[in-house]
C-alpha cells in the first residue's frame, strides 16, 4: 500500500478502501459522484461574506475578525489548509486583538462542503484555540457532517497529491 499520509490517522480499513480506489482509478468518480458541483466564492470579498454569514449564525458573540482572506501562501504540504491567527498588542494604555483568517487558495475551486469545513475550522477557533473534544463538538454543531467532510477532503487532497486538482 502506497503512503496515504493524509489518511494516516484513520483506520487501515478506511486506508485500504481508499488505496483500492486509487489502484482501480475510481477515486476521481467516487470524488465527483459526491461532490459535483464547485462553489462561487471566487475572490476575498465573497469569501469575507461567505465566513461572516456562518459566523453570524453560529458565533455572534465570538471576536470580530479583523482579516479574512484567500492566501497563495499556505501550502497542503505544510498541513494547513487554512490559518487562524490571533494577535494582542498594546497601544497606549489598551490591548488591541485582531483574529484573521487566511484560506489556501486550493479551495477557491472546491464543493461548497470542502470549503465550509474548512471556514468551520477556522472558526471554532475563535472560541476553543486547542484541537481537543470542546472544538469538535463546535465544529459538529455548526456543521454536523464535519467528520466525514474532514474525511473526504483528506481523499480529495490524497487525490490531488497523485493526480493533480481535480476541479
Amino acid at each position: 500500500m502506497s503512503t496515504l499520509k493524509y489518511l494516516s490517522s484513520y483506520s487501515p480499513d478506511l486506508q485500504a478502501q481508499v488505496q483500492g480506489l486509487l489502484d482501480d482509478n475510481r477515486l476521481d468518480r467516487y470524488l465527483l459522484d459526491k461532490y459535483p458541483s464547485l462553489h462561487r466564492v471566487a475572490n476575498d470579498k465573497a469569501l469575507r461574506d461567505f465566513v461572516l454569514e456562518l459566523k453570524h449564525s453560529y458565533l455572534k458573540k465570538s471576536a470580530a475578525l479583523s482579516k479574512i482572506v484567500y492566501d497563495p501562501n499556505i501550502h497542503v504540504v505544510n498541513n494547513a489548509l487554512g490559518t487562524h491567527s490571533y494577535v494582542s498588542r498594546i497601544q497606549g494604555h489598551k490591548l488591541k486583538s485582531k483574529n484573521e483568517i487566511r484560506i489556501s487558495t486550493l479551495f477557491k475551486k472546491t464543493p461548497t462542503e470542502f470549503l465550509q469545513m474548512i471556514v468551520v475550522h477556522e472558526l471554532a477557533h475563535l472560541k476553543e484555540k486547542d484541537h481537543n473534544k470542546a472544538f469538535y463538538q463546535l465544529c459538529r454543531h455548526i456543521l454536523p457532517a464535519y467528520h466525514q467532510l474532514e474525511f473526504d477532503l483528506r481523499v480529495y487532497l490524497t487525490y490531488c497529491e497523485r493526480y493533480g486538482n481535480l476541479y
